[in-house]
């Protein structure tokens, strides 16, 4: 029993550690991170996008590998997009901070078309994977027309 709770305590404190190390992490830290996971999720939409508008040759294997990666990495960077970056120097316009609800529902939006878009890769129907591609294109397009600068 002694162990038990010695075990609990330590782990219960373990967690504030973490928790208050969390709280603690610097505004431009966290754009940074936000930022590496949203040119990661490009790198891998890239050859996406290309087979999806027909100017680069279907692959099947890189879509079903690329978008198990975008499944990951589209879970990243959100935690990134916290109150106390809105005045380090980014992309983000302020709408981001303000409208918030809408902001979560687009970045709700665009890991369910990606999670869609895995489970299709693995039908091998290369037009439904396509009409998925567009649909995570539309969720990504939607999201920065709203909550991005113009570049």
């Amino acid at each position: 029993m002694k162990k038990i709770v010695t075990g609990s305590l330590l782990a219960a404190i373990g967690l504030s550690v973490a928790c208050i190390a969390q709280a603690q992490v610097k505004p431009d830290t966290l754009v940074k991170q936000r930022q590496s996971a949203m040119t990661l999720i490009g790198k891998y939409w890239g050859p996406l996008g290309g087979m999806a508008t027909g100017k680069a040759p279907y692959n099947a294997e890189v879509v079903a590998r690329n978008a198990g990666y975008l499944d990951a990495l589209g879970k990243m960077p959100w935690d990134g997009f916290d109150a106390s970056t809105k005045e380090v120097k980014s992309a983000a316009l302020p709408a981001v901070f303000t409208d918030t609800a809408k902001f979560k529902e687009a970045s709700d939006r665009m890991q369910a078309e990606v999670a869609k878009l895995v489970s299709v890769s693995k039908g091998g129907d290369e037009n439904a994977v396509k009409a998925q591609l567009a649909a995570v294109g539309k969720s990504c397009g939607g999201c920065h027309e709203t909550f991005r600068e113009k570049r």
